[in-house]
């Protein structure tokens, strides 16, 4: 485990991620549509990060828990904190190509 690695708990993260892939999780990406557009993991759901609350009963139907990503993890962070707040089962993946590379 490199420097980088201790400082930002990659490794920590990265079976976060796989566990929650494991558990059925919604890739939930926070970007814009432009950025979306531009790239985004199979089966994720865009919901702009400007209109998580306003979706939080469609989040909440899902009745899985959620991995939140968008560029580079600081929108995403943003999403986990509130939608932790709504008791919804969640973590933050960072960038969408941290949780991409084990679909």
């Amino acid at each position: 485990m490199g420097l980088l690695d201790l400082l930002f708990n990659r490794k920590g993260m990265t079976e976060k991620i796989k566990e929650y892939l494991e558990k059925g999780a919604v890739i939930l990406d926070v970007r814009n549509a432009d950025e979306w557009n531009n790239g985004h993991s199979k089966g994720a759901k865009l919901i702009t990060l400007s209109t998580v609350s306003a979706r939080v009963d469609e989040i909440k139907s899902w009745k899985k828990p959620v991995i939140a990503v968008c560029a580079s993890g600081g929108r995403s962070g943003q999403a986990t904190k509130f939608l932790e707040s709504q008791e919804i089962d969640v973590i933050n993946g960072g960038a969408w190509q941290n949780v991409d590379q084990f679909l």
